[in-house]
């Protein structure tokens, strides 16, 4: 593909509360056996992007673990590749991301240095699946300066944890809102854009010159009138999760059959770095129903309707309903857990009960309640 991507990485959702106290967003847990950022990087993999730049920031230790090695995304090459970046104190600069823009700009030679015509952004906090080329093909064929990969949400869903676009009949963007009070439309950005790359050279420099440093704000929204800004609508399962409840309700996504066949059993695959283990173990007079349980896990008790991450032990007559377990967790016997996210490598008391009252969750973390 004749592009490079730029995976923004380095955010820290407050509306995530206790879950990101240990990790960053595109570092979260998703569907059992993957991380937010997989599905990213996957797309890239998949549309023949080369070369990749992960840009990384907020408590970002567990995500470099899982980008360690470049291989499990096939980014392992001798040209092109995988490449992670960190805020860097140079003699020019001392300074954390101050905003996406800002982020690209103090990485700006990882753009300098390429040779591909276009760059895909994309942010590390959606789960979706994309072929990047079908943009860009549409990118090309409008002859846009900038596309915006939109999508229109149900009415019963809040839009304004987004920004809402308006677009003409030709499909140009005519009006951009980020995160309004009152959302006036119920299409959104997604946070994926295509630009050719000496343009979006010149545009990060000209912010930088001028002290601006977030790409929707002091970009699209700032230059929507002056530059040919074009909406490209998907229709596919795309879900943030960037929230709490958006996080669980993704999750429980992969309960329904036809979102997980879709990213399961449908070609292109999503790919993730795989961890040696053995198949989950299911012993005697234990039930499980509808529910995603990763391997290593051990079950001993009832799984209902809940996903259990890789290594969750289920202790004898435990009840586990409509929750989500991380990574590593212990479950004592007796415990009874409904409408929960569990934080990853607990330890759950035996005969002790949490539960979400009125369809609350609480993440569970060393035994004490957080009512989110």
């Amino acid at each position: 593909m004749r592009a490079v991507g730029i995976i923004l990485a380095g955010g820290n959702s407050r509306k995530m509360r206790e879950l990101t106290h240990k990790r960053a967003v595109a570092a979260m847990p998703v569907a059992g056996s993957y991380r937010s950022i997989d599905f990213a990087l996957s797309n890239m993999s998949n549309s023949h992007i080369q070369k990749v730049a992960v840009l990384t920031q907020y408590n970002s230790r567990s995500l470099h673990e899982h980008l360690n090695s470049s291989k499990w995304w096939d980014f392992g090459r001798k040209h092109g590749g995988l490449f992670v970046f960190t805020p860097t104190i140079t003699a020019k600069s001392g300074d954390w991301y101050r905003g996406t823009a800002d982020a690209i700009y103090q990485n700006l030679d990882f753009l300098k240095k390429s040779h591909e015509p276009y760059v895909v952004l994309a942010s590390a906090d959606a789960v979706y699946k994309m072929d990047y080329n079908k943009v860009l093909e549409y990118h090309i064929a409008k002859k846009a300066d900038i596309t915006v990969v939109c999508k229109d949400l149900d009415p019963s869903e809040d839009a304004t944890r987004f920004g809402t676009v308006t677009m003409n009949e030709d499909m140009r963007i005519v009006d951009f809102e980020e995160k309004p009070m009152v959302a006036r439309s119920n299409t959104i950005s997604t946070g994926i854009y295509v630009i050719r790359r000496r343009q979006l050279i010149e545009l990060i420099e000209l912010c930088a010159e001028e002290g601006r440093h977030d790409f929707v704000n002091d970009i699209l929204i700032r230059y929507k009138n002056l530059k040919k800004i074009y909406g490209y609508k998907i229709k596919d399962y795309w879900s943030n999760i960037s929230t709490v409840d958006a996080y669980y309700k993704t999750n429980m996504d992969f309960l329904k059959p036809e979102v997980r066949d879709y990213f399961f059993k449908t070609y292109p695959s999503v790919y993730s770095k795989v961890s040696d283990l053995p198949p989950a173990k299911y012993n005697a007079g234990s039930v499980v129903k509808n529910s995603l349980v990763a391997s290593g896990s051990i079950i001993n008790g009832t799984v209902e309707n809940s996903i259990l991450f890789k290594k969750t032990f289920v202790g004898n007559n435990c009840v586990i309903k409509n929750s989500i377990i991380l990574n590593e967790v212990y479950l004592g016997d007796n415990t009874y857990i409904e409408n929960c996210i569990v934080e990853s490598r607990d330890t759950i008391r035996a005969n002790t009960r949490h539960v979400g009252e009125n369809g609350v969750k609480i993440v569970v973390e060393k035994n004490e309640r957080y009512i989110l």
